[in-house]
């Protein structure tokens, strides 16, 4: 019985106007949309397969006045610029060589060659776009149905061809997979872990995060540790936290974030925390919150101190880490300190490193006293502090 995918996305107008000026019978959908309507979530991102050379590509979306960006125009990928949202469309291709970091590849014709370099089944799913049939050569429908995530063919020459499909492996399985995991991919994942060490840590940090990012990668991670995988990425996880954060989070309501679970595993260690952010070559803002969410104390002062000391991010990564009450943050804004050190100086201290230091001590009152906001309550702790 033909499958046919029903999606509310594939009446878009723009997507019509799209398939039009390709034509048809050159394109069909492909990956993600596909994979995802089928399950019935949410649609981020349009992907396209097309037996169309970019250059035609390109040609033919010029003649539609549909804008056009050439994104990865050396292997085969031109991105269609809609007024719902970008599409993506690649060209049929096949590997010409593979050396576990990035592939050579050359055009085909072929629909069944295209998906055959896919990494897994459920990935290799297209649909016409018109009447929405499947087109599946690997068994991906059943491995939707049964929540499998397995590699196309044998899965350690698929990781041979691309390492980085370890740790996405592990991604799609916390994101779709169901247990009893596949056999044969978490054997390949062990034996190979070690490969990893040859990718780039921009490749490996960002697939790390967006496994983190997941609703909850605790499970999986610890399979990683298990595996001897998580090893090689961040041998000094520690996993554990992370379920504890994950359970934190959800008992109270918080999203997912990826960088606060980077945080769970790794050590309450500053220097650890930097050099975490070095090998997974974070961004400075990433680094800073990581190494604050490391100094953490078990000696912590109120949810409220926190968010004013630190930030409101910071000071949720610390409450969660500890499986700390967040609620006193909720609907609150962080206040400005009302006092200035002109108001010190009028009130006879000479300007200069006193000023300073007094103002920090009206500062920690105010703090103590609950950020209070009327100036005769203010007024009162310059008094009680200049001694007036």
């Amino acid at each position: 019985m033909t499958k046919r995918l029903e999606a509310e996305w594939m009446a878009r107008a723009d997507l019509a106007a799209l398939v039009a000026a390709l034509g048809r019978e050159n394109v069909r959908y492909v990956g993600g949309a596909v994979r995802d309507s089928l399950l019935g979530a949410p649609v981020k991102d349009i992907d396209m397969a097309t037996v169309l050379h970019p250059e035609e590509i390109m040609r033919r979306l010029d003649v539609a006045a549909i804008r056009k960006v050439p994104t990865g125009i050396k292997h085969g990928t031109v991105t269609a610029v809609l007024p719902g949202g970008p599409v993506e469309i690649t060209t049929l291709r096949h590997d010409v060589s593979t050396d576990g970091r990035r592939a050579t590849v050359a055009f085909a014709s072929d629909w069944r060659e295209d998906a055959a370099r896919r990494d897994f089944t459920i990935n290799a799913l297209y649909a016409d776009t018109l009447t929405g049939e499947v087109f599946d050569w690997f068994g991906g429908l059943a491995d939707l149905d049964a929540r499998r995530v397995r590699f196309i063919g044998d899965a350690a020459q698929r990781i041979r061809e691309d390492h980085l499909r370890i740790l996405r492996y592990f991604r799609f399985q916390a994101r779709f997979g169901a247990q009893p995991a596949d056999k044969q991919a978490e054997e390949a994942c062990h034996n190979l872990a070690a490969t990893l060490k040859g990718l780039s840590r921009e490749r490996v940090g960002m697939e790390t995060m967006n496994l983190l990012g997941l609703p909850d990668p605790a499970p999986t991670v610890a399979r990683m540790e298990e595996l001897g995988v998580l090893r090689e990425i961040l041998p000094e996880a520690d996993v554990p936290a992370l379920a504890r954060l994950v359970a934190s989070e959800k008992a109270q309501g918080i999203a997912p974030d990826p960088l606060r679970r980077l945080a769970a595993l790794v050590p309450q260690q500053p220097g650890l925390a930097e050099q975490v952010t070095a090998r997974f070559r974070l961004s400075g803002a990433q680094r800073k919150r990581l190494s604050l969410a490391a100094a953490r104390t078990d000696d912590m002062p109120s949810a409220r101190e926190l968010a004013y000391r630190l930030g409101r991010k910071e000071a949720l990564d610390r409450l969660l880490l500890a499986g700390a009450d967040t609620s006193p943050l909720t609907g609150w804004d962080i206040p400005l300190f009302p006092v200035k050190g002109g108001q010190i100086v009028a009130r006879g201290v000479s300007a200069g490193p006193q000023v300073a230091a007094t103002l920090r001590k009206v500062e920690d009152c105010w703090i103590a006293a609950g950020f209070p906001s009327d100036p005769a309550t203010i007024d009162a702790m310059l008094d009680k502090e200049l001694g007036s």
